[in-house]
């Protein structure tokens, strides 16, 4: 019986052990995001503060022009909450980031849609 505790607590040690960490490629640095990014005619700023602005060429949008929004970097999963002008608490948008670097920002949607953005300063 005692040859079965320390089995049962060894595969306990070793189960709990795998278990506590997130994979490394499941974290990503946020600093990285700080910046301006373009997809096409879709533009985005990160600012550290964790507010930023999305505005589309294509519609003669400009950065000043933007819709404002907030965002998280939790692990992969990127949220933005876009203000809305008539109030309210926002709309949120939920991500997971599947790269982040110095020059490249890619993440997908709940519904299978990918982003890829450059960063352009």
């Amino acid at each position: 019986m005692k040859k079965f505790s320390i089995y049962f607590m060894t595969f306990m040690f070793a189960a709990l052990s795998f278990n506590s960490c997130l994979p490394i490629e499941d974290m990503f640095d946020e600093s990285l995001l700080i910046g301006k990014w373009v997809m096409g005619t879709d533009h985005y700023r990160y600012d550290a503060d964790g507010t930023g602005v999305s505005w589309d060429t294509a519609d003669d949008y400009t950065e000043e022009e933007g819709l404002p929004f907030t965002w998280t970097l939790e692990s992969a999963e990127l949220t933005h909450i876009h203000i809305m002008e008539t109030g309210g608490s926002g709309v949120p948008k939920i991500y997971t980031v599947t790269e982040l670097t110095e020059t490249s920002l890619k993440y997908k949607d709940d519904f299978g849609k990918t982003y890829s953005f450059v960063k352009i300063n």
